[in-house]
């Protein structure tokens, strides 16, 4: 990600950070009754645009280990690293991805980068849209399904943002589909008429080979089924648009999106073509904004007031100083249940590093696991292990005040009541003379607390994660915009396809029972 930090001066923060003493999370309300007001922090952005109402969300860092000291430590950190220049470099095009040699551009995709930058954002925007408006009026036949074709960045997101915003009405049924197991794509065909479906293939280089093997049995599937044009059902969402030409797809039906925009950071680009097609372009566009305030508050906001670095601090407080190997996601809202398959990407993907950005190797623990599910469904599973276990593990809660059913009020009360009850458990604890009844309780959690979960928040909390992601990656000084881990499993698999190459005695065994050999 470049700049010149002093690794001496890192090395310092980081021996002052280790030589600070832990205090328990009574003793740090004891010493501070204002800690709730100190460790909160609220985003927010318009309702209506140029209006005084306010939407947002609420982060409370309260019931985390964090203390004064600490909180100046990691400052001094961030100021060794660079993480102001580096940032800087972010919004402003630079070389942060510096293995590749390119910019990261996700931001200008919402508004938040160089003026070329956005400029271009803006221009391949208005062509998806217009896209999209066209198909809403027919111009396509009466597309009532989609079949969105991806994998990873090009499948998690939108899988995300449909689930969580469709769950009302639809425009388009969109069915995401990842996975190179054919009965993914038979459970999606069956949900579709072919007569009324199209299909989006996403791929940033348009050679992947689970969704071009799985873009092929879609239109044969068409083509099965009566459908006399299968090609001039398809939509190609890719950095590599002469590729998608070449495949077969109609150049009018290409939505490009740039080089430098990373897969997992890809969903505000035409790889959301499939949401905006569910939702609608105006609803699309509410979740840049969301995404655009977050960014505003990432790019102006410094030390500790600034929430997506505020919570990079408490990453690296858990990992590296308190040896807290996995971080829990639980979303107390059904809308958001495939948030922490997104974070899982987004995170180890980015930040799953062995060396840093000038080859060396790291010197400590970087990406934790992260894991979760929703509430109130984790208290009856999981969450035994979490309140008695020996693990130490920090927990993100999120919930919505404003309820997204229309049942009777006692399911949501119910719903934010088992949330906030969680993280005061986990805090409190609770002694008893049977051990086995006893809770060790000092035990940390951060909660969202989300006005709404519409568009604009979803957007929002996207965008807050891809920013936590970067700064923990400054702090630990690697590249999050580079995957080279995710390659060398590809070709070897290459080479299983192909008969060639040497394997170990376990694999060629495999191989053989599996009638691969």
């Amino acid at each position: 990600m470049g700049g010149t930090a002093s690794e001496a001066a890192v090395g310092a923060a980081w021996s002052a950070l280790r030589g600070l003493p832990h205090h328990t999370l009574a003793q740090l309300f004891a010493a501070d009754p204002a800690r709730h007001e100190t460790l909160t922090r609220r985003i927010a952005w318009p309702i209506v645009p140029g209006s005084d109402a306010e939407a947002g969300m609420l982060i409370d860092f309260s019931k985390t280990h964090l203390s004064d000291e600490a909180l100046t430590a990691f400052e001094a950190l961030a100021e060794a690293a660079g993480f102001a220049a580096k940032r800087e470099a972010l919004f402003g095009g630079g070389i942060v991805n510096v293995t590749e040699g390119r910019a990261a551009t996700h931001g200008a995709l919402r508004g938040s980068g160089t003026p070329a930058q956005v400029e271009e954002a803006e221009g391949l925007l208005a062509r998806m849209g217009m896209l999209v408006e066209a198909i809403h009026e027919g111009a396509l036949g009466a597309i009532k399904h989609c079949i969105a074709i991806g994998i990873g960045g090009s499948a998690l997101g939108p899988a995300l943002a449909i689930d969580a915003l469709t769950r009302d009405l639809a425009l388009v049924d969109v069915h995401v589909v990842s996975n190179i197991d054919g009965l993914a794509l038979e459970q999606a065909f069956a949900a579709c008429d072919p007569e009324t479906t199209l299909i989006a293939v996403a791929s940033k280089t348009f050679t992947t080979i689970e969704t071009m093997t799985n873009a092929a049995s879609a239109l044969k599937w068409l083509a099965d089924n009566g459908v006399e044009d299968p090609g001039g059902r398809v939509v190609a969402l890719t950095a590599a648009p002469e590729k998608a030409v070449e495949w077969g797809v109609d150049e009018t039906r290409v939505l490009p999106f740039p080089e430098s925009v990373g897969g997992r950071y890809s969903l505000f680009s035409s790889i959301g073509f499939p949401i905006a097609l569910a939702i609608g372009m105006d609803e699309f566009q509410e979740m840049l904004a969301g995404a655009k305030a977050v960014d505003d508050h990432f790019r102006e906001t410094e030390g500790r007031a600034n929430a997506p670095l505020l919570a990079a601090f408490c990453d690296q407080y858990y990992s590296r100083l308190r040896g807290c190997q996995t971080r829990a996601v639980f979303a107390y809202d059904e809308r958001l249940a495939l948030l922490p398959d997104y974070l899982q990407q987004l995170e180890m993907e980015s930040n799953g590093k062995s060396v840093k950005v000038d080859g060396s190797p790291v010197d400590g623990p970087t990406a934790a696991v992260t894991w979760g599910g929703v509430g109130t469904d984790g208290q009856h599973a999981v969450f035994q292990l979490l309140h008695q276990g020996t693990h130490l593990i920090p927990v993100d809660f999120l919930v919505s005040i404003a309820p997204g059913d229309e049942l009777d009020p006692a399911h949501h009360r119910i719903l934010l009541m088992n949330c906030l009850a969680q993280g005061a458990a986990l805090m409190a604890g609770k002694t008893s003379d049977d051990p086995a009844r006893a809770y060790a309780g000092d035990r940390p959690s951060t909660t969202f607390l989300l006005d709404d979960c519409d568009a604009v928040t979803l957007g929002a909390l996207i965008a807050f994660h891809e920013q936590r992601t970067f700064a923990n990656a400054v702090l630990m000084g690697i590249n999050p915009f580079d995957q080279f881990g995710v390659e060398l499993g590809k070709a070897i698999a290459k080479q299983i396809e192909s008969g060639e190459g040497e394997f170990d005695p376990s694999t060629k065994a495999l191989m053989a029972a599996a009638g691969l050999g």
